[in-house]
C-alpha cells in the first residue's frame, strides 16, 4: 500500500472532542485537495486498479486532515468512477475504463504530471470527430450573440497571448461559444470536457518552452468561416486547427 505523502495545509479547522490533539482541517477546500491528491496519484499509477487505498484513519492521521473530509473526497472519486467504496473491503480503484476521464476534474489530474501520449491521442481524436463537425453546424446555426462572444474571446486571446492563464481561459471561451452556437444541446453537453481538453493541452504544451507557433490564425480562420455562413469551410478550418495543435503537442512531448 502507497504512503499518503505530505500534509496538505488545511483551509479552516474543527475542534476535536480531544483538546488535547491537535486540530485538523476541514472544509470544501480542504476535501477537494484531498481528492485532487488522491485522483492525481491514481491517473499516474501510484494507484494501480484493484490497489486499496489507505483507510480514513490510517490517512486522516498521516495527513493530519478530518475523517470527515477524507471520506468526502473519496465520494468525489466514487462520482467520478475511480473507486468504489464498501464496508469493511475498503476503498479500491477501478479499472480505468469505468473513469469519467471526459471529467475536467480528471482532466486535471492526468495532467499534473506526465500524461500519458495514449491518452492525448485520444483527446485529440475525440475533439476531430466532435469540434469539425460542430464548426459546420456553427455556421449554419449562429446568430449575432454567437458571433460576439467568438469575436470577443479572440479579442482576449490576441490581448494576453496562450502564454498567459488569461489568454487560455480566452481560448476555451471562443470553443464554447462555438459548442453554444450549434443549438445542439448533446453538443453543448461535452463543452466542459473540450474546454478542459483545450485548456489543459495548450498547457501543456508551454511547460518547457514557448509555443512552436501562434495559433491564434487558425482560430480566426474558424471565425471567419463561421461567420461568413460557410459550414464545409468552417470544418475544414476547425480540423486543420486540431491537427496542428496535436502536431504541437507532439513535438512538446519530445522536448
Amino acid at each position: 500500500m502507497k504512503a499518503a505523502g505530505e500534509a496538505i495545509e488545511p483551509a479552516r479547522q474543527e475542534e476535536e472532542p480531544d483538546a488535547a490533539r491537535p486540530r485538523r482541517g476541514t472544509g470544501r477546500r480542504l476535501h477537494g485537495a484531498i481528492a485532487h491528491k488522491l485522483g492525481a496519484a491514481i491517473v499516474s499509477g501510484e494507484y494501480a486498479p484493484g490497489d486499496r487505498l489507505e483507510g480514513e484513519v490510517a490517512f486522516s492521521e498521516t495527513l493530519n486532515v478530518s475523517r470527515s473530509a477524507y471520506r468526502e473526497a473519496v465520494q468525489v472519486l466514487v462520482a467520478k468512477g475511480m473507486v468504489e467504496s464498501r464496508t469493511k473491503a475498503g476503498t479500491r480503484v477501478l479499472p480505468r475504463s469505468r473513469w469519467n476521464l471526459l471529467d475536467p476534474d480528471v482532466l486535471a489530474w492526468a495532467f499534473t504530471g506526465e500524461p500519458d501520449i495514449d491518452f492525448i491521442r485520444d483527446l485529440f481524436e475525440l475533439r476531430k470527430i466532435v469540434e469539425p463537425a460542430a464548426a459546420s453546424l456553427a455556421a449554419e446555426r449562429r446568430d449575432r450573440d454567437d458571433l460576439k462572444a467568438m469575436k470577443t474571446a479572440l479579442t482576449a486571446m490576441r490581448k494576453h497571448s496562450l502564454a498567459t492563464e488569461a489568454g487560455r481561459t480566452a481560448d476555451r471561451d471562443f470553443h464554447n461559444a462555438l459548442l453554444q452556437a450549434t443549438r445542439n444541446e448533446a453538443v453543448v453537453a461535452l463543452s466542459a470536457s473540450i474546454g478542459a481538453a483545450v485548456s489543459w493541452t495548450t498547457q501543456f504544451k508551454q511547460r518547457a518552452r514557448a509555443l512552436p507557433r501562434n495559433p491564434i490564425p487558425d482560430h480566426v480562420r474558424v471565425y471567419d468561416a463561421i461567420a461568413a455562413g460557410e459550414p464545409a469551410a468552417a470544418a475544414e478550418a476547425m480540423r486543420i486547427l486540431v491537427d496542428l495543435a496535436l502536431e504541437d503537442t507532439r513535438s512538446a512531448m519530445q522536448v
